[in-house]
């Protein structure tokens, strides 16, 4: 089997029509197993992406300037994370909640071109999994190859979970080097004075000085200042509050419609088994109304019977009698 026909086939599914995808990844998986029964195999392995991660792939295919630029954004944040920037870091918070709101316009745009409208509680996931593409490279990597099976989330803190989220994770493009922080300056060590030792007849040797005294007495490096470490993780802070407020809402609306639905629907039934109930008992008049109406037509089909009985013998009196 080789990865490069993997990945192409991966690539076809991934783009197509979510509807379609098992049909498709059926025949794809037919089309090659004469060939390589290895390579059907895979295919046939690939999972469906949700509705969220399916929108994203989307956006990637047809709208890949928004997730470039929300990439760039992200090694710009990260850069100024590295030098503890604090006002840089603020000001590109702002940029990055900008965008995103557009972002997630673009890819529910997206979505309704390719026939699928998307509720609030998912334009909030896709939200959070366009933030983690800012916040993680590997998760920029996962997002940019198209393949995204489930939407992620970035707390700021940990390494984005890429467990399971993307479809052949082993063959990711190479994600670009990351930005890393400038090497610290450091102030060379002085060199410790060696210990002047006096031996007096009679005298003990005076003990060398600690080697540890020595080091305390040279010049420290400096380190940043403490409230700019402060400030930046405040801001990374306040970015996930608000996507965590963003993230609730979203499902407390999605909770309200739910509710509603329910009420409806349970008024709806109620309706439905009002409805039932009054069909039944017309059901059960019906039933005993035909019951009488039968016995009446047979009490009627025997009394027409006895008079045409009657008739007859009438007529053929009449008969008899007109013969005399």
């Amino acid at each position: 089997m080789e990865d490069e026909a993997l990945v192409t086939i991966a690539n076809q599914l991934y783009a197509s029509p979510l509807d379609g995808f098992v049909a498709a990844r059926a025949a794809a998986a037919k089309e090659v197993a004469g060939q390589d029964k290895a390579l059907a195999a895979a295919v046939r392995a690939l999972p469906k992406p949700s509705v969220a991660a399916w929108a994203l792939n989307m956006l990637v295919r047809h709208r890949p300037d928004v997730t470039a630029q929300l990439g760039g954004l992200g090694e710009r944040m990260r850069a100024a994370q590295a030098s503890l920037d604090a006002a840089a870091l603020r000001e590109l918070g702002r940029e990055r909640r900008t965008m995103l709101a557009a972002a997630v316009e673009t890819a529910r745009s997206v979505a309704r071109e390719q026939g699928r409208s998307l509720s609030e509680a998912m334009a909030t996931e896709i939200g959070e999994t366009l933030r983690a593409l800012t916040a993680d490279q590997a998760a920029a990597g996962a997002v940019a190859s198209g393949r995204l099976l489930k939407v992620l989330t970035a707390d700021g803190v940990n390494d984005v979970d890429l467990e399971g989220a993307v479809a052949l994770p082993g063959l990711l493009p190479a994600a670009p080097s990351a930005i890393t922080a400038p090497e610290a300056v450091t102030a060379p060590k002085a060199a410790a004075p060696k210990p002047q030792t006096t031996t007096a007849p009679g005298s003990r040797k005076s003990p060398a000085r600690p080697r540890l005294e020595a080091v305390r007495q040279a010049p420290r490096p400096a380190s940043p200042p403490a409230l700019e470490r402060a400030k930046a993780l405040l801001a990374e802070a306040r970015d996930a509050e608000e996507a965590a407020m963003r993230h609730a809402t979203g499902l407390r609306e999605q909770e309200e419609e739910i509710q509603a639905e329910i009420a409806g629907l349970q008024q709806e039934t109620a309706d439905l088994r009002g409805r039932l109930k009054a069909a039944e008992e017309r059901l059960d008049r019906s039933r005993k109304q035909l019951v009488t109406t039968a016995a009446e037509a047979k009490q009627a089909a025997r009394a027409a019977d006895k008079a045409s009985k009657t008739a007859m013998l009438a007529q053929e009196r009449v008969l008899r009698l007109g013969s005399n």
